[in-house]
């Protein structure tokens, strides 16, 4: 065996790794002299080594944990501060019994070429249950070059997923997170800026002139991440999408030159002991923070860092509890050291006796 298999072989023992998956040889193409690999430094491992995968959403349902990423390929587009380079085209589920177990990767759930709509990039996805069916909610851009969202559907939770021929009316920009609160309702939270195209679509139309990765608006408020109720189908949105206030601790909008604070991209919200956590990434500064609120609406006042910055050049997560416990999945660039190639991971996650998190450094073992 080489150095590179046994060191897959050793991750997978540790950590549950599905060795008999039929894209497992593929691994070896991988690129990184894994002998050399210095993983003691890492918090965490690879949840899988068979494809590349990213923007990891997880969810409970039937005593199991599904995890919904997205498929990084390595494509020939250069890199650039719009995303372009990240070209992936479908999306393919994990599943395990237990945190550490052994990690099952499915077949393809959804490709690019069976969304009537879409033409490119399918980029970070999510997923809902309600009433015996799955929904996989997904951003991809249309022919337009116009980032809309989509949504799928199937009776399995690993699909695969039928997509409803055109994107929910009313939706653009990326990042789809759909929450189910306690009394049933559902939220979708979306939003991305530079190459997610949210400064493009203010009052939600978009404008392909608004190209500016540079907002340059360092003094007025930051561009917000927007929230709808969603329809009792789970199909569209029961509402125009409306701005999600993230304020400091005088109730101040966070200002568009607070890179280390302001909302990015990566919209996740869970819910904990009565009170709602909104987390996003701030992006180029690459933190996960998050800001606490009263109402799914919020507003969600910032109170501090959930994860310090991973090797790559950001992350996106969700948040479970399994088990009696908090788990935060995220990913970064421990496989490939390459920012378009990504490795879903997870991590406990804890909280202080305030409610507050406690932050969590992805670089350093506990």
């Amino acid at each position: 065996m080489t150095p590179f298999l046994s060191l897959l072989a050793a991750s997978c023992t540790l950590l549950g790794c599905n060795g008999t998956n039929p894209e497992a040889d593929a691994s070896q193409s991988l690129g990184v002299d894994h002998a050399k690999a210095d993983n003691s430094k890492y918090l965490s491992q690879p949840l899988v080594t068979e494809i590349y995968t990213a923007d990891p959403s997880a969810h409970v349902w039937n005593g199991k944990i599904y995890v919904y990423p997205s498929h990084d390929i390595d494509g020939p587009t250069p890199e650039d501060d719009l995303g372009s380079h990240f070209e992936m085209r479908d999306y393919r589920i994990m599943s395990m019994d237990r945190i550490g177990g052994k990690v099952t990767l499915g077949p393809v759930a959804l490709d690019v070429k069976d969304v009537p709509w879409a033409e490119k990039q399918m980029w970070a996805p999510d997923a809902a249950y309600r009433g015996g069916t799955y929904y996989l909610y997904f951003p991809a851009k249309d022919k337009a070059g116009a980032f809309r969202i989509g949504v799928a559907t199937s009776k399995s939770p690993t699909g695969p997923f039928k997509a409803q021929p055109e994107p929910i009316k009313g939706s653009y920009s990326i990042d789809p997170a759909v929450f189910t609160d306690d009394d049933g309702e559902s939220y979708m939270y979306f939003g991305g800026i530079w190459g997610g195209q949210l400064q493009r679509n203010i009052g939600g139309k978009y404008d392909p002139s608004g190209s500016k990765t540079d907002l340059q608006a360092d003094d007025k408020p930051a561009l917000l991440p927007r929230v709808a109720r969603m329809s009792k189908d789970m199909l569209e949105f029961a509402e125009a999408p409306r701005e999600l206030r993230i304020v400091d601790e005088k109730g101040k909008l966070l200002r568009g030159g607070d890179h280390d604070r302001r909302f990015f991209e990566a919209s996740w919200m869970h819910k904990y002991k009565g009170k709602y956590y909104f987390s996003y990434s701030t992006g180029d500064t690459h933190f996960l923070a998050y800001g606490i609120g009263d109402s799914p609406y919020g507003p969600f006042t910032y109170k501090g860092r959930i994860l310090e910055p991973v090797e790559g050049w950001t992350t996106h997560h969700s948040i479970v509890q399994w088990d009696g416990r908090w788990w935060l999945f995220y990913a970064d660039t421990q496989l490939s050291g390459q920012t378009r190639l990504r490795n879903v991971k997870v991590t406990e996650l804890h909280y202080n006796a305030d409610g507050t998190i406690k932050t969590i450094n992805p670089m350093i073992r506990r």
